[in-house]
């Protein structure tokens, strides 16, 4: 048996995966399927940026590969392309030369949005959620227009190789620069529904949501690794709008937030809907799937309100809201055979405390610090709420999967 080439094959699958924003419990146990496939036991052990794998297919010479895993992305098409590919060769076991010219193929097969179709997504995404916000039309444009700014710094930044703390930093200024320029105007009403939008784009969601999934599984070094990179892109995000706030305030003054404006059930549904759309675009997510993705988003949203309005308590509703994105993330990944993150990340997208985060950043720039100690707690909270729920689900689907399983073997 070609053990080095079987070794190749497991290795660069499970870096592919890596690379577009896999799980580690994902990556690892692809690796591992691979090669028990063909009869190979392995030691697999991945964390964000490194990726090792051992076998021992003569006693006392083992077999060894170790990746370096770079910056990851977002690429959920990805993804579910790769999580197909080790299905199909767990299920057919070709030779590696085969296994290796379909992963081949698979990766340059890929499907990317075009130039025009990315910047769309980044003007949906900050125009749906700035609604979502308490912002008006005006506000939601400007934040669809900061969306925009987003999307070329960031492709500016992939062509020149600027880090993510750098770019996000830079991002997150040149996008609230206008929008605090235009609420000094009086141009728009509510500048921080804008940049709150428009920042939802900067937001780790992916990042997040796979960091409270390592977590889950026990990966718990992977899971605290995330973490510290979404705490650290947060700080890049409020490093960058704070700048961006000081120079509006010397250059053009200080500006009034208009109260949140409140909308009826129906039209959140449709602004939650566009947001989504604009971040399956973001995500690379094609076909339907992607429509399905969106429509998660706005059932979580409204089920998010319905539970507000009903309990009184946010942190109730935010927790019953992510019970349902996280079961229905499971339900569509077992009706349709592709990976739950897909779902998942899109679906909870609108619970993501994003503003939880800004505003807790803007107490500390204007020195109050008794807000931004509340604001801060609060925050946490919610992201701690909605771990355990994705926790539940997650453990629930699993026990039923794993009860069906053995009562088809009896």
């Amino acid at each position: 048996m070609e053990y080095s080439k079987l070794l190749d094959l497991a290795s660069d699958l499970g870096y592919e995966l890596a690379m577009s924003g896999a799980e580690t419990f994902r990556v690892e146990e692809s690796i591992s399927r691979v090669l028990k496939a063909y009869d190979i036991d392995a030691e697999v052990f991945v964390i964000p940026n490194c990726m090792h794998i051992s076998i021992e297919p003569v006693p006392g010479r083992p077999l060894t590969r170790m990746r370096r895993i770079g910056q990851h992305g977002n690429d959920l098409d990805a993804v579910e392309r790769f999580s197909g590919l080790s299905r199909r060769i767990c299920a057919e076991c070709p030779a590696p030369e085969i296994a290796a010219a379909w992963l081949k193929e698979s990766r340059e097969s890929r499907r990317y949005y075009s130039i025009a179709g990315y910047l769309a997504g980044n003007f949906l995404g900050g125009f749906g959620f700035a609604f979502l916000f308490g912002g008006g039309l005006r506000d939601a444009l400007c934040a669809g227009v900061c969306g925009i700014l987003i999307g070329l710094i960031n492709k500016f930044m992939d062509r020149v190789g600027a880090n993510q703390f750098f770019r996000i930093i830079a991002a997150a200024f040149i996008m609230a620069l206008p929008a605090y320029a235009l609420g000094s105007a009086g141009i728009i009403y509510n500048p921080d529904a804008a940049v709150i939008g428009a920042l939802m784009i900067l937001v780790p969601g992916l990042l997040f949501t796979n960091a409270m999934r390592d977590i889950i599984y026990g990966d718990t070094n992977s899971g605290i690794n995330r973490v510290v990179q979404v705490l650290l892109v947060a700080m890049a995000i409020a490093l960058g709008t704070a700048a961006a706030w000081n120079v509006s305030f010397h250059l053009f003054g200080s500006y009034t937030a208009a109260p949140a404006i409140s909308m009826p059930l129906w039209f959140h549904a449709i602004v939650s809907f566009v947001g989504c759309v604009g971040f399956f675009i973001l995500f690379n997510i094609h076909g339907p799937g992607g429509l399905l993705c969106a429509l998660g988003g706005t059932l979580t949203w409204i089920v998010y309100l319905l539970v507000k309005q009903w309990t009184g308590h946010d942190l109730i509703a935010y927790f019953c809201a992510t019970l349902f994105s996280a079961f229905y993330a499971e339900t569509m990944a077992r009706i349709r055979k592709y990976p739950a993150i897909s779902y998942l990340v899109v679906s909870i997208f609108p619970l993501i405390p994003g503003a939880g985060a800004y505003f807790t950043m803007n107490y500390a720039v204007k020195g109050q610090m008794d807000a931004f100690a509340s604001q801060g707690i609060h925050t946490a909270a919610i992201a701690g709420v909605m771990a355990v729920a994705i926790l539940l689900a997650s453990t629930t689907v699993r026990i039923i999967t794993t009860l069906r399983r053995k009562t088809k073997k009896v």
